[in-house]
This record gives structure tokens, C-alpha cells and sequence, in this order.
């Protein structure tokens, strides 16, 4: 049991493949302090608990004081009780972080799914503050999402709800990094549309002339080079992001017309860079999504960006403390 205190104080931990940052975070969701480190995968996960508390045990001397529990968000899937029953980025199988983090640090640990980390973060202090409603969607190098029904998040029989990246849109379409095909996540993830562009020109090199000169071959094509080129209006990345946009809006329609959100909110690093997404998409909703279901809706951009998932976590960590 936490003793609790009026100035109630959490660290919420973003886990990625390659990093992980730390944020010490008030009552307000307000982050105070905040710290970054490398991790290193290729070590093994032990090697990645001791990165993962060097980086905690840093913010907490910045703050010049110790937090009464730490949320950890984590790409992939968690159980309750803390366990990361697979983690695709780190390669976990059945680990138990939850468990490894306490023993090491004497701090009540929380361990979440990061994009559900972000809907709770969005959700108590972003865009969809104060409804009770909320569809998340974040874009990614994957994509990943959380539903708020009737003022609570939703977490399904095996604690895996959310995973809107993997609804199929398109049957027998473009193999997922699941085991799936056709995937929302294989047509306007990050990586999906790296793919699809780099498909595109080198069916076309001409017409992909601009994009080989931004990102120096066809090989280095990115989303941010998409981006780029369609920021200069180049033809051919107009069309990949017209057509990301007709998939994201095929997968946007049926979770629309499923929880009836009445706010749906989207972010992550490919709206951050194609802004423009949230107008096709808009756009489409309205012409193709049940009237009764978009009665009500409104679609926004987030608004904590890239900190969502580590305020998130941070606040769930208070909430779970304060029950």
C-alpha cells in the first residue's frame, strides 16, 4: 500500500526499440521533470531493465525527490498483472517487467500497452478531456489505439482491446508485420507507406524522380520523405497520401460506426508530418459513416503529441495509487 500525499508525484516511462525517456509528472499531468537514455536490445532484456532504471533513477535526482509509482508503456501486448506477453520492437516473449522493475527499485510499477498509455494521457488532459467517449488512434511506425466507453477505457477478456492497426480493411490485401493480411496498419502505418511508395517508384522511376533525390535512393524512401515531397507538391506523393488517406478512413469508418466515440483523436509521427490526413479523413467520415454514429463527433489532432503515452502512463499510475 502507497502511503499517499497531498502532492501526489509519478514517473511515467516511454519503452521504445531503441530508447527510453522518463517523466516525472504532477496531479495536473504537468511534467516537471524528464530524462532520456539509449537502451540497448541487442544485450538482452536484463540489459534493458538496468538502461530502463538508470534513466528512472536520473529523472528522480533531477526531481530531488523519489515518485510513489512509475507507469511504464510498452509497445506490445500486457497483461494485468504486468507481464508483456509480447513486445515485437524488444523482442519479449512473456516477460515479466512489472515484477523485475519493483524488485529493482522499491516503487510501485503499472506496465501498459503505450498507445493505451496515450489514450489515458489524451484522454485526462488532451483532447479528449472531460468525455466520456474517446476513440485514440495514433500513426506511427505501427498503429495503435484505445477506446474510452461511458467514461472507462476498455481493456477486453485478455486485456488486449485497442489494437485498432489490426482491423482488416482489405481482405487477402498487403501482409501485416502480424500474421495477418490486410491490415489498417499495412496501408497507412509508417512503415506500410514506406513500402507502398517505394513500390511505386520503382514501378515508375520517372514519375519518382523527386522522391530518389530527397532521400538519395529508392531504398531510403521514408514516410518523412512522402511528406517532404508532398509538402512540394510532387505528384507522386500527392497520390500516396490521397490514397493513405482513403485507407485510413475505410479503417476510421468501422471504428466510428462500432463505439459511436464523440471525440475521435489522431496523432503520432505520421499526422505530425501529413497533417493533412485529418482533413481527408474528415472529409470521407462525413460522406461515408453512419449519420447517427457522427451526430456528435469530433475529430482532433492531439494535444500533448509525442508526450501523450508518457503523461499517460504517469496519470494511470496516479489513479491506479489513488483507486
Amino acid at each position: 500500500m502507497v502511503k499517499m500525499r497531498k502532492n501526489l508525484v509519478t514517473l511515467g516511462v516511454d519503452l521504445g526499440g531503441t530508447k527510453v525517456k522518463t517523466a516525472m509528472v504532477d496531479i495536473q499531468g504537468r511534467i516537471l521533470y524528464s530524462h532520456k537514455n539509449l537502451t540497448h536490445p541487442e544485450k538482452g532484456p536484463d540489459q534493458i531493465i538496468m538502461d530502463m532504471i538508470a534513466c528512472i533513477n536520473e529523472c528522480q535526482r533531477k526531481a530531488g525527490e523519489k515518485a510513489d509509482g512509475i507507469g511504464v508503456g510498452i509497445a506490445g501486448q500486457v497483461s494485468e498483472s504486468g507481464v508483456v506477453h509480447f513486445a515485437p520492437n524488444l523482442k519479449w516473449w512473456d516477460f515479466p517487467l512489472r515484477n523485475k522493475l519493483e524488485e529493482n527499485l522499491q516503487i510501485p510499477v503499472f506496465v501498459v500497452n503505450d498507445v493505451r498509455a496515450a489514450t489515458w494521457g489524451e484522454w485526462r488532459y488532451g483532447s479528449g478531456e472531460g468525455v466520456s467517449d474517446v476513440v485514440v488512434l495514433f500513426l506511427g511506425t505501427g498503429i495503435g489505439g484505445g477506446v474510452i466507453t461511458g467514461g472507462k477505457i476498455l481493456q477486453g477478456c485478455s486485456n488486449a482491446a485497442g489494437e485498432l492497426g489490426h482491423i482488416t480493411i482489405v481482405v487477402e490485401g498487403r501482409r501485416c508485420r502480424c500474421r495477418n493480411k490486410g491490415c489498417l496498419e499495412a496501408y497507412a502505418g509508417g512503415w506500410a507507406i514506406a513500402e507502398r511508395a517505394q513500390e511505386m517508384v520503382r514501378s515508375n522511376p520517372t514519375a519518382g524522380q523527386h522522391l530518389i533525390q530527397l532521400a538519395g535512393s529508392v531504398y531510403n524512401i521514408s514516410t518523412a520523405t512522402v511528406s517532404q515531397a508532398f509538402k512540394e507538391k510532387d505528384s507522386l506523393a500527392t497520390s500516396i497520401v490521397e490514397k493513405t488517406g482513403q485507407y485510413l478512413s475505410a479503417g476510421l469508418v468501422g471504428i466510428i460506426n462500432a463505439f459511436n466515440p464523440c471525440v475521435l483523436v489522431l496523432g503520432g509521427g505520421v499526422i505530425e508530418g501529413i497533417p493533412e490526413l485529418v482533413t481527408i479523413t474528415q472529409k470521407n467520415i462525413k460522406e461515408r459513416a453512419l449519420e447517427a454514429a457522427i451526430k456528435k463527433l469530433k475529430i482532433k489532432k492531439s494535444a500533448l503529441g509525442e508526450n501523450a503515452g508518457i503523461i499517460g502512463a504517469a496519470t494511470l499510475a496516479q489513479d491506479q495509487i489513488r483507486g
